[in-house]
Order: structure tokens, then sequence, then C-alpha cells
């Protein structure tokens, strides 16, 4: 009889890339053959059947290692710590928010918009802005005065000149980092910088459009020398607001410091025009968020019309790649009468029919 699998015959290790159907598992220390700390897994079939994602940063357990040809087979996965959606990464300390002083020119809306999106994910922020040999020392010191004033401590660095690099690693020591930031800032660079061995492709900045030209194809961890992983995510370039209107104000820095001074009048408060708001005021992101209000307003708007759309209408196969959509029945109007009733409906039509006393047969007076 074959023995049963058990978990302590399991390898240890972490999910550190993603492509088809196929895992790139490093084991933890310890775990790993003389010959190798990585194995190219798939995973069992009932982690399918139980609708189970394997993600980046997932700490899995590994059956079977075939150590000849690196294989192996994922069969359970720890519970997470943390879990982002967008991009997919499990078990995220801190994001890593990159981005450059100059070249494409620094957009304090821009900014914005990633700061609130990464705020919203709940996890610690680190904030790198790169290139400051494009900038003098008063203007360094403006951006960081004026990032001070948002709730930020910004790292300036400067990849070309090899300029503090080193505070800035001492951040990522023992932590899983999710790098983050539009294209063209500098992010394969700091990578490459930070882990030498690996060649990530650069890419450039369009000078048509002033952005970077995106290179990152798939979120992968990168072993920090120091200790620590780094998550590189693709497709993160443009981020939305999609958090509840009433929740924005949350992630604003500036307008918690407010309300924690002073609560505002009403608990759903949009802090616009409402009476005795301790939000609304001359902050210098206040127009910032009222921008980012009118979006996040417009999708829920938007997200409630679907809903509704929804409830009176069903989805018909697509044509073309669009979703079509037909009013459903009224089970009500078009389900078909009982017998019973049709019997009953008849009765009242014609009483003289179904009345013994009035029948043909019966004997006349």
């Amino acid at each position: 009889m074959k023995a049963e699998r058990t978990a302590s015959a399991e390898l240890v290790g972490v999910v550190v890339a993603v492509q088809a159907n196929y895992y790139r598992v490093q084991l933890l220390a310890g775990q790993a053959s003389e010959s190798a700390t990585e194995l190219l897994c798939t995973r069992r079939s009932r982690l399918k059947k139980l609708g189970q994602q394997i993600m980046v940063g997932d700490r899995v357990g590994v059956e079977e290692p075939d150590w000849q040809g690196l294989r192996g087979a994922i069969a359970t996965i720890s519970p997470r710590q943390t879990q982002l959606h967008r991009p997919p990464v499990a078990n995220a300390n801190q994001v890593l928010l990159m981005f450059a002083l100059a070249d494409p020119t620094l957009d304090p809306l821009q900014l914005t918009r990633f700061l609130v999106t990464v705020e919203a994910t709940g996890l610690r922020i680190v904030l790198g802005l790169n290139k400051k040999e494009l900038l003098d020392e008063d203007q360094q010191q403006q951006w960081q005065d004026r990032l001070r004033k948002w709730g930020y401590q910004p790292f300036l660095i400067s990849l070309y000149e090899q300029a503090g690099l080193q505070e800035l690693q001492q951040q990522l020591q023992g932590q899983l980092t999710v790098l983050s930031g539009p294209s063209g800032v500098g992010k394969s660079s700091l990578i490459n910088n930070l882990i030498p061995e690996h060649d990530v492709r650069v890419g450039s900045v369009s000078e048509r459009w002033g952005q970077g030209k995106h290179t990152t194809r798939h979120v992968e961890l990168f072993d920090l020398p120091g200790g620590g992983l780094l998550a590189d995510t693709p497709g993160f370039n443009q981020p939305s607001t999609t958090c509840r209107p009433q929740a924005l104000a949350q992630y604003f820095p500036e307008a918690q410091q407010r309300l924690a001074q002073a609560q505002c009048q009403f608990n759903d408060c949009f802090h616009r025009d409402e009476p005795n708001c301790s939000v609304r005021g001359n902050w210098e992101r206040y127009p910032y968020y009222l921008t980012l209000l009118e979006e996040v307003i417009a999708h829920q708007s938007e997200q409630d019309a679907i809903a509704n759309a929804e409830s009176t209408l069903k989805r018909k196969a697509k044509r073309k790649g669009n979703t079509e959509y037909e009013p459903k029945l009224s089970s009500k109007r078009y389900r078909r009468p009982s017998r019973r009733s049709q019997r009953q409906n008849l009765k009242d039509l014609y009483p003289d029919r179904h009345n013994p006393e009035h029948s043909e047969d019966s004997p006349s007076h």
C-alpha cells in the first residue's frame, strides 16, 4: 500500500514568479539541495477544484521534488497576511513608490493618484524620488518640504550618480516590498542597481509623450542581497481610484490630521460645501481631493447604474467582444396558468354550464 503523504514531508518556499500554469518557488534556507534553490512547480488539481489562486509572494508547500529536473508540485498554501489584487501579490509589507523629479516631469496630481491608491491598500509607503541630479539643491529641498506637508518623508536618490541608495536599501531589508510607479522613472534601473546579477530590461522615456516605455511583463520577486524581497509590478502606471466617496478623505494624511483636531458636523460629509466641515480649507492638495472626489462619485454612480440594470436585464451572449443585455421576463406575467386555474376561469365565464340546476339534462319545472 502506498504511504500517505504528510505535511511534514513537504518543502516550504515562496512563489517568486507566476507564468501561465507554472510557478517558480524559491525554497527557504535549509530546504534546498546543494544543487538548486528554486523549483519549477505545477499545482495540485485539488487546489484548482477548491478555487485557490496561487499568487506571487505566497508561502507554499511543495511535494515530490525532482532535484534532477528541478520540478515539483504545490500542495498547500499558507494563510496570507496581506493580499493585493492589482498587482496580484501576497504577504507584502510595504510599497516602494518610485517617481522621478524630472524627465518625466513630476506631476503632483499623478503622484497624488498613486499615493491614494497605495494608501487604500493599508501597506506602509516608502516614497523614492529618482533623478535628483537634474535639480539643484534648492529645488530638491523645496520638494522635500512640500512632501513633508503632505505627510510623507521622501528619499531623494540618483541612480545615475549612485547617490542616496544606502538609505533606501535600509528601508527594504527584511521586507517584502512591492515596487510601483509610472513608467520611465527608473524602476528597472533600481532593480539592476540593487541586484546586479539580475539583468532587467530598461526602457527609455518617450520624447513625444514625456512618459516611459513599459518594460516589465509580469510580477516577479527579486531576492535582495541584504535580506528581503522586491516585487516588480507591470501594468501599474495608471492607478484608478475606486473607493467609496465617503472614504476618500482617509487616504489624505492632511485631511486625517484636520479630522483628528475637529470632527465634521455630518458623519457622511463629502468635505465640499457642507456646513462646519473641518477638512475643507486651503491646504495644497485640497483641489486634488475635489478632483478625485468627482471621479469616485462618477464611478460609484456608474456601478449603481450597472447594478440596477442587471436587476432588470440579463446578460446575452457576447457579439464581437461586446456584452449585450435583454429584459428579464416577469415570471408572474409569462408563467403558464395551471389547469385548476383554467377550470375556475371557465366556471366564472359560463356559470350555467357548470350548474347542475340549469343543465339541459335536468328536469323542467
